[in-house]
């Protein structure tokens, strides 16, 4: 009876090392599935950016100028067919009011595909000019050569930023604030004021849900691969710093363009 017992613990014992050893094995098979599935994620969101910076290209550039010299067209048909202004007038008039409108709503949808100011001025740039006024005084500096950036965490970095001189200029107008980029194989991104620092709820790790923009920051992060934190610092103020990789993003870009300068004259 002893010996069956022994014989059962050590078959046991035997199926329980065997069992550890499978799932130690599945482990690192796991973690590459994982990698994986990381990578294909910032591959599909910079191939959606890089689309969405070529649609906004040919709506602002092609399709706008395009329907506002149609426009132009018209009024100059209305002025010819004046002789009629009963029958042609009122109607061109029309005509022309409707398609105004529609070049304004191609700017809005060009807008909501990609800030315009980051393909007119770059990031720095544009950075600066959202944080005009934001508080007494605003400190801008990218750290290192200004060099091109994929377009997914180019427009990450421009809504983080944005996001936390918004919070900035709500929460503490009286205040200082620094931001500074620096690149190396991500981008790294850092906005810090003097101001009165986060919430005592959100301190410590508190969940940021009475603030919903301190949830997108870390979305946008995320969705490029990388992560960004919000904290209080000692003695006052908020720092958001953000990681943004740019391995994926740049592998998926089908060209690419100076981003940190001036685009335009």
């Amino acid at each position: 009876m002893r010996a069956a017992l022994a014989r059962a613990a050590v078959l046991a014992g035997a199926f329980t090392a065997g069992a550890v050893a499978a799932r130690a094995a599945t482990i690192p098979h796991l973690r590459r599935l994982t990698a994986d599935l990381q990578r294909s994620r910032e591959r599909i969101l910079a191939s959606r950016e890089e689309e969405r910076r070529r649609l906004r290209r040919d709506l602002h550039d092609g399709l706008g100028p395009t329907l506002a010299s149609l426009a132009m067209s018209l009024d100059a048909a209305r002025l010819t067919l004046a002789r009629e202004p009963q029958r042609a007038d009122p109607l061109l008039a029309d005509v022309r009011d409707r398609l105004a409108s529609a070049v304004g709503e191609i700017r809005d949808l060009a807008h909501g595909l990609r800030p315009p100011a980051l393909d007119d001025l770059g990031l720095v740039a544009a950075i600066q000019s959202v944080a005009e006024g934001c508080c007494e005084r605003v400190d801008v500096r990218f750290d290192g050569e200004h060099l091109e950036l994929p377009a997914a965490v180019e427009v990450a970095a421009y809504r983080i930023v944005q996001e936390a001189l918004t919070n900035v200029r709500l929460h503490a107008p009286a205040s200082t604030a620094t931001v500074r980029l620096a690149r190396d194989v991500e981008l790294h991104l850092m906005v810090a004021d003097t101001g009165p620092g986060l919430p005592d709820s959100l301190r410590n790790g508190g969940q940021p849900r009475p603030r919903r923009g301190m949830a997108a920051m870390k979305e946008w992060a995320a969705e490029v691969g990388g992560n960004c934190e919000i904290m209080s610092r000692n003695g006052g103020g908020t720092v958001v710093t953000a990681h943004l990789p740019l391995a994926a993003a740049t592998s998926a870009a089908g060209y690419h363009r100076p981003s940190m300068g001036k685009r335009r004259g």
